[in-house]
């Protein structure tokens, strides 16, 4: 299993992209976390802004189609991308995370 972070500007956004994953089956639960304050540089000037965490939890076989579908429906040019493994995943989690993972219903 895989965590995977990004950001989106705006709730609206982040609230149609979770359920698009996880209605697709290329997540099987996607959380939306915020607002949450950004600090960083952009174009060599450090800028703040709000903005709206999802938390992606996918299969190994998932990743990469997860990882195309976001960046290709993301509304930044630049998005976060961040997708760690698990090394230790609940067992039950594990399986109803398979059971809810599956290719592409839409």
């Amino acid at each position: 299993m895989y965590i995977v972070w990004t950001t989106l500007g705006a709730r609206e956004d982040a609230e149609r992209l979770a359920a698009d994953v996880v209605a697709r089956g290329l997540a099987a639960c996607v959380q939306v976390e915020g607002p949450v304050v950004s600090h960083y540089r952009w174009d060599g000037r450090p800028e703040r802004a709000e903005e709206y965490r999802l938390c992606l939890k996918c299969l190994a076989e998932r990743l990469a189609d997860l990882e195309r579908h976001v960046l290709a429906h993301h509304p930044y040019s630049t998005p976060e991308w961040i997708a760690v493994r698990a090394d230790r995943v609940g067992e039950k989690y594990l399986s109803w995370a398979g059971a809810n993972s599956t290719h592409s219903p839409l």
